[in-house]
């Protein structure tokens, strides 16, 4: 008994210990049996819904943590972004100044859970038809499935635990697997719920009544290709996810996501709702059994009022700024025609633009004739405010202007922008009409066969993709082509394709965590975090002057940022109990 209260002190790890076992459950205080959970229907279905919320919610703070913005709140005494631009976090303070905290323990909660459900519903006399337990299988591990995949690109390998723990498991003997030793584990689960039926009784592709939020076959495809495609990235590759591995199985996900009706969102809206397909998109609701949003794969998080928590001041009720585009991030859309505005800096503070003469890209007016998405996603200097009232008052970011840029007020912009995608315009204090951040979608899997097949056989080389054959510049186009852009010219080199793709991936999936995430596994976060610049107007008379500035330098960008932390305390309760140190690299504070 002694060794047990030792092992209940010591290891919290993992979330694995809490009611992980029928011995813990004690009737005398009303609680009951795990053998009484599992033959009973309700219960069982309540344990399993247990499964669910897990995943950290994806939200658009995570963007101040990368080069896309700037946060307000960077003025703000003791505000974490204070702390992380100034690269004074540690294992110890990475929970209180991050984007989503240290999310370890939750999710191993849900994989806990999710071993109870899938080691308990083997033997369960619940009364219940074999398609419906078959259906609660695969929804187990497609979850566990998930959490693993979101422990991984966050700590790198991880332990695998594959079945509830005993009271007296020895823990000492736990060892980190390696990143590609958990994605096999994984793709195996993954593989596990798709070999059920594609029908209600199994893992189905439709979305049902009261089902929204469920695992579907769509949810364990785009995890398996988000994972393939880390695998064979630079940080983590280790010659076990080849790109060649990687662009079959990504290959196979996008196929037969194609082959069941998923298809990118191009309802085109009045100029009065909103600016393009793209625009609707993220303040549209997926919970529409895929009738409209046939693009949203797996939608876990919570609208997120962007009008109150990165709004202007002119909103009413609006709390702070929030996240300020950056200008690099501004920067990075392209034209209308294709073309890069700008190809470089002649100056290492990037103010001094290199400006792509045949771009049509002009300093004195920079925000016309740029790619759509852009205006979907940034409010800049005379932008339209309402699109119902297109000749009524615009955004000024000017100095002196109704939204001017501010370095002493959270409720104004620090680089001359304001966030405008997932925001309806008609959003405030009497109407929350704003979106919220997909964790998959369908341009995901276009993207990630893109890369793959790029890196494995090169631009214009066609792979099949179920019944298509396509290429990784035709999978790049699909996704453009949505956004009224151009497409990649054929005939590129796989390095100038890379440098494209790369862009043309931070533009599509701005402000949705996906930066943070790629410019790590690409190993570039030493070229893209160490500072950003923000655009100051003034206007005199008529004319407005555009003079670029940099911020002070920020010092999160060494090795050290490429992997969260592992929480100190459960780092010390693991040397304490085997001598090993599972802390990531950087983090032995």
């Amino acid at each position: 008994m002694k060794k047990y209260k030792i092992l209940i002190l010591a290891l919290t790890i993992c979330g694995m210990l809490a009611s992980c076992n029928e011995q813990l459950d004690l009737p005398s205080d009303g609680r009951i049996t795990m053998d009484q959970v599992f033959s009973d229907y309700n219960r069982t279905r309540g344990y399993l819904n247990s499964c669910y919320g897990h995943t950290p919610k994806p939200y658009m703070d995570r963007a101040s943590f990368t080069d896309e913005a700037q946060d307000a709140d960077d003025i703000t005494p003791g505000s974490r972004y204070i702390v992380w631009y100034g690269g004074n976090v540690t294992s110890l303070t990475y929970k209180a100044n991050s984007s989503d905290g240290s999310p370890w323990g939750t999710l191993y909660e849900g994989i806990r859970k999710c071993n109870v459900f899938i080691e308990n519903i083997k033997t369960a006399t619940v009364y219940v038809s074999e398609g419906e337990k078959a259906s609660w299988i695969a929804q187990a591990h497609t979850l566990r499935a998930l959490y693993y995949l979101q422990l991984i690109k966050r700590y790198g390998g991880v332990p695998i635990f594959d079945k509830p723990l005993a009271i007296d498991h020895d823990f000492s003997q736990d060892k980190r697997a390696t990143f590609a030793e958990v994605v096999t584990f994984l793709l195996a689960d993954c593989d596990k719920a798709l070999s059920y039926p594609a029908t209600r009784e199994g893992l189905p592709w439709d979305v049902f009544d009261n089902q929204y939020g469920i695992m579907t076959r769509a949810v364990a495809y785009a995890i398996k290709s988000q994972a393939v495609t880390y695998a064979a990235s630079p940080l983590w590759t280790d010659g076990t996810y080849t790109w060649e591995k990687a662009t079959t199985i990504n290959a196979e996900a996008l196929g037969q996501c194609l082959a069941n009706g998923y298809r990118l969102f191009d309802e085109k809206p009045a100029p009065s709702i909103a600016q393009n397909s793209y625009a609707l998109y993220f303040f549209t609701s997926s919970n529409d059994q895929r009738a409209t949003d046939k693009e949203t794969i797996y939608h876990a998080g919570d609208a997120m009022q962007v009008w109150r928590y990165a709004g202007m001041p002119t909103n009413p009720g609006m709390e702070r700024t929030g996240p300020c585009p950056t200008q690099e991030l501004v920067d990075s859309y392209e034209m209308a025609n294709g073309q890069a505005p700008i190809t470089g800096y002649s100056d290492e503070s990037r103010t001094v633009p290199v400006v792509n003469a045949a771009s049509g890209y002009k300093e004195t007016d920079p925000y016309v004739g740029r790619d759509p998405r852009f205006y979907a996603s940034i409010y800049y200097n005379g932008s339209i405010r309402n699109l119902d009232q297109p000749a009524g008052k615009k955004v000024e970011t000017f100095v002196g202007g109704a939204e001017e840029i501010s370095d002493i007020n959270r409720k104004h912009t620090r680089t001359g922008y304001y966030l405008r995608k997932f925001n309806n315009f008609r959003s405030g204090q009497n109407n929350d009409a704003d979106g919220a951040i997909r964790l998959f979608r369908l341009a995901e899997l276009f993207m990630n066969f893109a890369e793959s097949a790029n890196q494995s056989v090169g631009p214009d080389a066609a792979v099949q993709v179920g019944t298509l054959s396509l290429t990784a510049r035709a999978a790049v186009n699909v996704v453009r082509a949505r956004a009224g852009m151009p497409g990649f010219p054929a005939g590129m080199a796989k390095a100038a394709f890379e440098t494209k793709y790369r862009n043309e991936r931070r533009i599509e999936f701005a402000f949705e965590e996906h930066r943070f995430f790629d410019v790590r596994r690409w190993k570039i976060l030493d070229q893209t975090d160490r500072f950003v610049t923000g655009m100051r107007i003034t206007k005199g008379g008529t004319n407005l002057v555009y003079k670029r500035f940099k911020f002070v330098n920020r010092n999160a960008f060494s090795d050290k940022y490429l992997m969260y932390p592992i929480d100190q305390a459960e780092v010390d309760k693991v040397i304490g109990l085997s001598g090993a140190d599972w802390q990531n690299p950087g983090w032995l504070d």
